[in-house]
């Protein structure tokens, strides 16, 4: 089935699940009110008429089938907001379909004009490789993602993408979790940090403690059942009651603030990545790279349940009638400190690696989504080589989607290509696809090619210079800065370009073009020449035919050919050669009307 079909059918099951719930929200609002309304008559009656016990009963199980069909309710009401979450989900994945990604994260937040090539590859930002991958839920896990994609984090989980591919329904209950927003772990792990360097009274956690608070709530109930007996004056349970909570208010308070200060704000978010953590168990298979994390992952869903627990108890500690009912009668701020400090004392260490894995898990959920949604797509071969390797077969751009040309091509170490081609012709585009494709391969995503091989090299491009004239600095000069930073990084040996091993790929669109030709011509030659005698390999595209005639056995033509006529045809085809016809008079003597 067609992945826009399979995606249109499952919203439209969800749709009919949605009407019967809503059915169902609407019987229980009129259960809710019918026996609410019956306890209130039959009290009347009690109070009024009399009637005796049958009907002060028949007002308790009212009373009963009203709490009971309220909870049936909220239950409800739950299973409506996560049936629109998964709506959520299957409609914006049509939308994307569509080639339509603007529901999703562009994440501006990760671009940087100074990357090695993010920026130029359009990895980040509006319509961006990154937009058009992240469904992360997280922010750990948008976070990991586009570590991924900047080659910082250079991790091949091939095998775990593809096994999670098939995984349709369950990667859409991951995904469901985020559509409200995302799960700021940022704060849940900076509420932690500040949790482990809170010190609490830890005798609050001993068992002697603990067994001193469980017989003290013992002996209230004792003391209230005597009084109620006439075994006891009426006043011990009192004074006991007063005593018991003064102590346990005194004793905790300060404590408890200081529990609160550190997980304040925390319910929400914790709330929902309980749920999304406690959603890995309904995966059918593990895939065998996951296993350990996911195992880990087990107990984690107990700490975080424990953690969540706290934070309800701290929200409901709000109510001053609540407390004083709550401290009198059950002790609840000593066992909230105690909870929370055998929960500090079991877990706090360790909340980082689980959020590590969880990262790392949300976004391979976002990369198995894009291999779904991409079934046309292979996984590259990556090779343990010393120079660079490139060879592709059908490579194209991933954006383009059916409208992309596919083109062979293949680079060898410290060989140079030099691209012509009119405007429009297509090689800014193929020169992106190179870049972004490796990107991809070393992410260990599928690419958009039926045969790709490469190997671990380091990548540098040069497409999208700007000026900043707010900084005084002109385009030429922009220029000037972007090429020192690249033979910095060469001559370096790689500290200021992610990637991997000695030798580095450049990917170059029109080198000093911000200056008149002759002087372009002449720097351009000056700089290949001088960047050729490091460990580097390079494809350059440039309008300057005259650079094509650069000497030397390493140096390679190629060019994106064009037929003049009305209309202009354009194949997008790479072939070996320079390119002899150009556009952009044909193009203007066609709007001045003449021949």
């Amino acid at each position: 089935m067609d992945r826009y079909d399979h995606y249109q059918s499952q919203d439209a099951v969800l749709q009919a699940q949605w009407q019967q719930l809503r059915r169902q929200g609407r019987a229980c609002f009129v259960g809710a009110l019918l026996t609410f309304l019956l306890f209130v008559l039959f009290l009347v009656l009690y109070t009024t008429v009399g009637g005796g016990a049958v009907t002060l009963g028949l007002a308790a199980v009212s009373l009963v089938c009203y709490l009971y069909v309220r909870r049936l309710d909220v239950a409800n009401d739950r299973r409506i907001g996560r049936v629109e979450d998964l709506r959520s989900v299957y409609r914006r994945e049509m939308q994307a379909c569509r080639g339509d990604y603007s529901t999703f994260d562009r994440g501006d937040r990760y671009v940087c004009q100074h990357h090695a090539f993010t920026y130029d590859l359009d990895i980040f930002g509006p319509d961006s490789l990154f937009q058009c991958i992240s469904r992360c839920v997280t922010t750990c896990g948008a976070d990991r993602l586009a570590e991924r994609l900047s080659l910082a984090r250079v991790d091949n989980q091939a095998d775990a993408i593809e096994a999670l591919s098939h995984e349709e329904a369950w990667r859409a209950g991951w995904m469901a979790y985020g559509q409200r927003g995302r799960i700021d772990v940022g704060r849940i792990r900076t509420a932690v940090s500040a949790a482990r360097g809170r010190h609490l009274p830890l005798s609050s956690a001993t068992r002697l403690l603990c067994g001193v608070g469980y017989v003290m709530m013992a002996g209230f109930y004792l003391a209230i059942v005597l009084a109620c007996t006439g075994m006891v004056d009426a006043q011990l349970p009192l004074w006991w009651g007063i005593f018991q909570f003064f102590t346990v208010y005194t004793l905790c308070t300060r404590a408890v603030r200081t529990i609160s200060k550190s997980v304040a704000g925390l319910h929400a978010p914790m709330g929902t990545l309980v749920q999304a953590v406690a959603h890995i168990r309904t995966l059918s298979a593990v895939p065998d790279g996951l296993k350990d994390r996911f195992g880990e992952l087990e107990e984690a869903i107990l700490s975080f349940r424990q953690l969540d627990d706290v934070l309800q108890r701290l929200d409901r500690r709000g109510n001053y009638l609540g407390l004083l009912l709550m401290d009198t009668f059950f002790l609840s701020d000593f066992f909230l400190v105690r909870r929370f400090v055998r929960w500090q004392q079991a877990y706090v260490d360790k909340i980082d690696r689980w959020i590590d894995h969880v990262a790392e898990l949300d976004a391979l959920v976002s990369m198995a989504t894009y291999r779904y949604n991409h079934p046309a797509t292979t996984y590259a071969r990556v090779v343990d080589a010393e120079g660079v390797v490139y060879r592709a077969k059908a490579l194209a751009h991933p954006f383009l989607g059916d409208k992309a040309v596919p083109n062979d091509f293949a680079i060898a170490d410290g060989h140079y290509y030099i691209v012509t081609g009119a405007n429009m012709a297509g090689k800014s585009t193929f020169l992106r696809a190179l870049g972004v494709n490796y990107v991809m391969a070393l992410s260990g995503m599928p690419v958009s090619a039926e045969e790709m091989e490469v190997s671990r090299f380091r990548l540098f491009s040069s497409m999208r210079t700007t000026d900043d004239l707010s900084h005084g600095i002109s385009y030429f000069n922009a220029e000037l800065r972007r090429l020192h930073q690249l033979i910095e990084a060469v001559r370096a040996g790689g500290e200021q370009a992610p990637g991997s091993g000695k030798h580095t790929l450049i990917i170059l669109d029109e080198i000093l073009r911000g200056t008149n030709s002759l002087d372009k011509l002449n720097g351009s030659r000056l700089f290949l020449d001088y960047i050729s005698r490091f460990p580097v390999s390079g494809v350059i595209a440039t309008h300057d035919l005259e650079l094509s005639k650069m000497q030397g056995e390493r140096f390679h033509n190629f060019c994106f050919e064009i037929e003049l006529g009305d209309p202009i045809l354009y194949s997008y085809k790479i072939t070996p050669g320079v390119a002899t016809n150009q556009n952009a008079t044909y193009l203007l003597q066609q709007m001045l009307g003449q021949e």
